[in-house]
């Protein structure tokens, strides 16, 4: 167990802090829920009803497809995009490890390499590039999450004044949509923003995430 923890210590640690949020965020969510439902005169949600409705759904996916369009454009503009002084970027100009052509590898390089790369072909050319596919299909699976919790959320509230539900279409297309959208974006934006010009002249001992402490301001990458 020791050795787990050591090897795999991070994500172990981030999993089990997402776990305790999302329950807090759930239980805060039924009790803001319910306390709403009894100031109209209905009966309060049990846990795995309320898992079901709108209210869950719509904040939860919200805030995922935000995340995952933040980490989806980040690792896309880092192919191409230089920050000089960063160590969030590569160095301008020349090539770097992460630049490698795979097609190229011999040896025990390629011997050592994962499965798709000694397999070559259209399997590679999704490998190379499977990263920030990943993040774009987790945030497509939450951009639809958002759209149909979202509808659901305002077809309850909808249907408590007497009025027709929405779709999830008529949804996608209000303001509040893309308000409840445009105000996550700009956020994860601006945090990945100060994240790359903060790292040119502050530091953390020991983090892969910041450059040396005595290295200079000018040094781009964590090298």
């Amino acid at each position: 167990m020791r050795r787990l923890f050591r090897d795999n210590g991070l994500s172990l640690t981030l999993l089990a802090v997402f776990l305790v949020l999302l329950v807090a965020q759930t239980l805060a969510g039924q009790h803001e829920l319910n306390a709403e439902r009894l100031e109209h005169g209905n009966v309060p949600l049990a846990l795995p009803e309320y898992l079901r409705t709108g209210h869950f759904v719509e904040a939860t996916a919200e805030n995922w497809e935000s995340e995952f369009l933040q980490m989806a454009a980040y690792v896309l503009l880092t192919v191409v995009l230089f920050q000089r002084g960063s160590s969030e970027s590569k160095k301008p100009g020349g090539n770097e490890a992460v630049d490698r052509d795979p097609r190229q590898a011999r040896g025990q390089r390629l011997a050592d390499a994962p499965g798709p790369v000694r397999r070559g072909g259209w399997v590679l050319r999704l490998y190379e590039h499977s990263l920030s596919i990943a993040f774009l299909l987790l945030f497509l699976v939450s951009f639809v999450g958002h759209a149909i919790g979202g509808a659901r959320a305002e077809s309850e509230e909808q249907l408590a004044h007497g009025e027709p539900p929405v779709g999830i279409l008529d949804y996608i297309q209000s303001s509040r949509f893309w308000f409840e959208s445009f105000q996550n974006w700009q956020s994860e934006f601006l945090a990945i923003a100060a994240m790359v010009l903060l790292s040119i002249h502050l530091r953390e001992r020991g983090s892969p995430e910041s450059k040396p402490v005595d290295a200079p301001h000018s040094q781009t990458g964590s090298g």
